[in-house]
């Protein structure tokens, strides 16, 4: 009897360990959104960039969104995605005409970082 015990606890322990690292993985992006320039002069070590906070960003494939991250209080956000490249946008109009890259790629098999960036226009 406590050798189909002992050989079910070592099957219990297998399975466990074996689904705890397979499911740990993903890929997606990661980064910050920063707006700027937040006055019409720029002076040197004065900072002129802010991190952009509530920036609800949208990823897209062929057309459809698939996913939305949302920038913290310091402007950064973090999103699980397939590997592939996005169309990347906001919602916001005015901040969608001047916000940039336009599009990221997510790889095969990490959380690579990109970061954005908002043109406030002051000049």
């Amino acid at each position: 009897m406590s050798t189909a015990v002992g050989l079910a606890l070592l099957i219990t322990l297998a399975f466990g360990c074996g689904s705890a690292g397979g499911g740990t993985s993903s890929t997606g992006l990661r980064g910050k959104v920063m707006r700027g320039p937040t006055q019409p002069v720029c002076r040197v070590n004065d900072p002129c960039e802010e991190p952009a906070r509530g920036v609800r960003l949208v990823f897209s494939r062929s057309g459809k969104a698939v996913a939305r991250a949302t920038t913290n209080q310091k402007g950064w956000y973090r999103v699980t995605l397939r590997p592939g490249r996005y169309a990347v946008s906001t919602r916001n109009p005015r901040v969608a005409r001047n916000f940039s890259p336009k599009s990221a790629t997510v790889p095969a098999s990490a959380v690579r970082r990109q970061d954005f960036e908002i043109d406030t226009g002051i000049r």
